[in-house]
């Protein structure tokens, strides 16, 4: 496996919110640097994301800086902790690092919100409805980086699967649930799946049927990754370029209120697990 040129998402936010913590504070990266006995540079490449940083220091920092918000603290110092490497590792110099930033999201966040109108979300497709999507790109795969891709996909989706699985709400929009990605057999066996997922204690399925009319971001597919404390939320969008990651405090925002807007407008758990149930019998 190549080694990582360049930090994650995770790593990038914890850089920045250090830099954010420092210059609200009116400290200068050379006294900072100064206060936790290391050269310019060093603090450049903490901050960067490049490099990282003791919690010893990470706290002597917050203290000084008069941060007085002990969770976000605590949670500064839970993504400064070495945790090993991640499962997602494995496909580094394969995969994209876009993609294996969303596994490492996934794997820390304690509550996930998904809206999709298009697709089935990525955690909740069956292994035939990704192969679909994955034959579909342009300019096309090799057979080979459609089964990485398969493979990767496939651990992703035991994030669920843990003791300590996340609650994974999925607001899915009924367009996604009549695309019929592979034909009707393929679509068929996606429904009956997510009917049979979203039995299990994480997952919520929430449909938003057409008759719901008009919605803020409507078309766009929007991951909202809940962190410890949620200045550290983070939201992934798609785009045709890869993933897009957004932290600004205006934008989780603007996201949580577009999520709550979706939330308000779809089915019951109930109600949605019988219109999914409807749709595949039709088929």
């Amino acid at each position: 496996m190549p080694p990582r040129t360049t930090p994650t998402e995770r790593q990038k936010r914890l850089g920045s919110e250090l830099r954010k913590m420092r210059t609200a504070a009116g400290m200068t990266a050379d006294q900072a640097a100064g206060l936790l006995g290391l050269d310019r540079a060093k603090i450049s490449n903490i901050e960067t994301g490049i490099r990282t940083i003791s919690p010893e220091r990470l706290r002597t920092l917050a203290c000084n800086c008069a941060c007085s918000d002990q969770a976000y603290v605590d949670a500064l110092v839970a993504m400064a902790r070495p945790n090993g490497r991640g499962w997602w590792e494995r496909y580094r110099g394969s995969l994209s690092p876009g993609l294996l930033d969303i596994a490492e999201l996934e794997s820390y966040a304690v509550r996930m919100r998904t809206a999709h109108t298009a697709h089935i979300p990525g955690l909740l497709q069956t292994n035939d409805h990704a192969l679909e999507l994955f034959r579909a790109v342009l300019p096309r795969l090799p057979d080979h980086e459609v089964a990485l891709r398969l493979a990767y996909r496939v651990e992703r989706q035991r994030v669920l699967e843990a003791e300590d699985a996340p609650e994974y709400v999925a607001l899915v929009h009924e367009a996604a649930l009549r695309m019929q990605f592979g034909g009707r057999a393929v679509a068929r066996a996606q429904l009956n799946h997510l009917l049979k997922l979203s039995e299990r204690p994480p997952v919520r399925l929430l449909v938003i049927p057409f008759s719901a009319g008009t919605f803020p971001g409507a078309g766009q597919t929007v991951n909202y990754l809940e962190a410890a404390v949620p200045q550290l939320d983070t939201v992934q969008v798609d785009s045709s370029h890869g993933p897009e990651f957004l932290s600004s405090e205006a934008q989780l925002a603007k996201y949580r209120a577009h999520l709550d807007w979706m939330e308000r407008i779809t089915l019951s758990p109930e109600a949605s697990r019988d219109f999914v149930h409807d749709i595949a019998n039709s088929l």
